[in-house]
């Protein structure tokens, strides 16, 4: 794997030459070809381009990987292949070999595999953007007993890669001023450093990840897997080994199953958000496992934003507002106390709520509603539509940064299970300011859950 940022900067520039050059062999190819040969030759350098995509992101892994997983499910209008081979790279990646995994655990815990696990798996589990999962068996340190671990092994490497990935977020900054005249790139890209650089220590996400399992213990059908801090280091993380099913087969499951695993995710979202003030930012469908009933494990709480009480009781007033009260004149005095909206922004009242409440449309309305791919992609082409002039005005502050995530990660990963349900009464259970009676099955689960806390 590269890591310096001219080696990776080069492999990027690489990979554009390649793209490119495919789409100059195609349409040199098509000058003289017939109508249906000249789609044949257009749909094969579909495919090819995106299979390099695909691989060139695996291996280079770090914050590049990260954009390739996030692209493959926010928004349905990426050509096909491309989404589908970026899909790849949500359940795993090209992953580095056993004996490499294994000196990283004797660097981190001071022994081999094989001496620290009564068993150990060389052959991992999961690779993904910034380390690998490995099975293997451990002595519980409170009990004596064998218990089965899941092993998170951090890239050796991996910090240097995403360190030169970063040197590039300033280009990044300036496109989005290009494209939204209001917009204030430099707290969005630091706080998308703050949070990337975060990840690399594994020592904090043990912690963050072991804060929701405690918040979380015994609750009916969310689980977090619980943290052996023994086995845990800077780069490594030990915890709870758990089974379930994955994203691709709860696509295969009957619709029910599927309204419940999208009401989980929903409810642990929001529920989060709302009562332990923070938010786990990578929603990803290789984040998860599902088990029948609408349990779903949730995994990998290395990106988790922290909230204070000013910035959750601002985002609780712009939802209140826009969403339940319906009322324009006190979602825009909140925006701007945000500094998410210009104060002098020549535009009127009413076009600001016209504007944000697309992001709330789910639950404004008392209703039976089902998720859709199209509201997904909606979204985002909304979060980006430069030709609005709303968002010549508008910004993002660092505190939200990550709360957008919520729009784009989540309302993509819903559209794609068509989750159905009555959202606006499950967003009412979760509200601060409203905590209404349960609305469904598993609302009633938690509630009795909370009781007995």
């Amino acid at each position: 794997m590269r890591t310096s940022w001219l080696g990776r900067s080069a492999k990027v520039a690489k990979l554009g030459v390649k793209v490119g050059g495919g789409y100059a062999s195609t349409a040199a190819r098509k000058t003289f070809a017939s109508a249906e040969r000249r789609i044949e030759l257009d749909e094969r350098r579909e495919m090819r381009t995106a299979e390099h995509v695909a691989a060139e992101l695996g291996q280079m892994k770090g914050a590049l990987m990260k954009i390739g997983q996030m692209a493959s499910y926010l928004d349905e209008g990426l050509p096909e292949p491309l989404r589908l081979a970026l899909a790849q790279l949500q359940a795993g990646a090209p992953p580095m070999s056993g004996e490499l995994a294994a000196s990283v655990i004797r660097a981190e815990l001071g022994a081999d595999p094989t001496e620290l696990f009564v068993e150990w798996d060389p052959v991992p589990l999961a690779a993904a953007s910034i380390g690998q999962v490995h099975r293997a068996v451990a002595i519980d340190p409170a009990t004596g007993l064998e218990i089965p671990v899941a092993v998170k092994v951090q890239y050796p490497g991996v910090d240097e890669a995403i360190t030169a990935d970063l040197k590039n977020a300033g280009i990044l900054g300036l496109l989005l001023k290009q494209g939204f005249n209001g917009l204030d790139p430099d707290e969005m890209i630091a706080e998308i450093n703050e949070r990337l650089i975060e990840e690399l220590d594994y020592r904090r996400e043990a912690e963050n990840q072991q804060l929701f399992a405690d918040y979380y213990r015994d609750h009916p059908f969310i689980h977090v897997p619980e943290v052996v801090p023994s086995l845990s280091t800077g780069r490594v993380i030990t915890s709870e080994l758990v089974n379930g099913h994955t994203w691709a087969e709860l696509l295969t499951w009957p619709q029910e199953e599927r309204d419940l695993a999208g009401e989980t995710i929903f409810r642990f979202v929001f529920s989060s958000l709302y009562r332990m003030r923070a938010f786990n930012g990578d929603p990803h469908p290789g984040n998860y496992l599902f088990h029948r009933g609408g349990r779903v494990t949730f995994l990998d709480f290395g990106l988790v934003k922290h909230f204070n009480e000013l910035e959750m009781t601002t985002f609780a007033a712009m939802v209140k507002a826009a969403a339940y009260d319906n009322d324009a004149t006190e979602f825009r005095a909140i925006v701007e106390r945000a500094g998410m909206l210009r104060v002098d922004a020549p535009v009127t009242t009413e076009a600001v709520g016209t504007y944000f409440e697309h992001f709330y449309e789910p639950v404004r309305i008392d209703r039976e509603m089902t998720w859709s791919g199209e509201y997904a992609s909606s979204i985002v082409r909304h979060t980006f539509d430069r030709t609005s002039p709303i968002s010549q005005y508008a910004t993002v502050p660092k505190a939200f940064v990550f709360i957008q995530r919520i729009n784009l990660g989540l309302y993509a990963l819903l559209g794609e299970l068509h989750a159905a349900g009555n959202y606006r009464r499950i967003a009412e259970e979760l509200w601060p300011w409203l905590r209404a009676a349960p609305s469904t099955p598993l609302g009633e689960a938690d509630a009795v859950w909370r009781s007995l806390r």
